[in-house]
């Protein structure tokens, strides 16, 4: 992905982290995705106190694009600014993401711009289930 790009989709995604509804962690996220026509999606978590009930940042973009009838996409940037070091994606956004991005498509998370982990969709669940299953005839 080229830089301009990568850096514009961090300050999208650090724009929703700023939108974050986390009074219980006091983490933001954010979350913005890119479609393969170029359109971009972004969501933030919103926490819950019945805690398995809160909503990722990577899952609320995506379901955003889904809802807007966009299912192919090329990256996901994910912006943690409440963090010291980079955070990746959570089992259950791998899994979802895992849905609907090739194992080629970019996925960076960071703190900053400066400071993005750079991984593609493969390199971050690398033995997808699902996918491979549906291989098999």
């Amino acid at each position: 992905m080229d830089k301009n790009i990568r850096e514009s989709l961090f300050e999208k995604a650090l724009e929703a982290a700023n939108n974050s509804y986390s009074p219980y962690s006091k983490f933001r996220v954010g979350a913005a995705i890119l479609c393969k026509d170029g359109t971009v999606f972004t969501g933030t978590n919103v926490e819950n106190r019945s805690f398995g009930l809160t909503i990722c940042a990577e899952r609320s973009a995506l379901t955003s694009a889904i809802s807007a009838g966009k299912a192919e996409f090329e990256a996901v940037v994910i912006a943690t600014p409440d963090a010291d070091y980079p955070v990746s994606p959570c089992g259950a956004c791998r899994q979802v993401l895992s849905e609907f991005l090739d194992r080629d498509a970019e996925i960076d998370f960071g703190s900053s711009a400066d400071a993005l982990q750079k991984t593609t969709m493969g390199e971050l669940f690398p033995f997808d289930a699902l996918h491979e299953l549906g291989q098999r005839s």
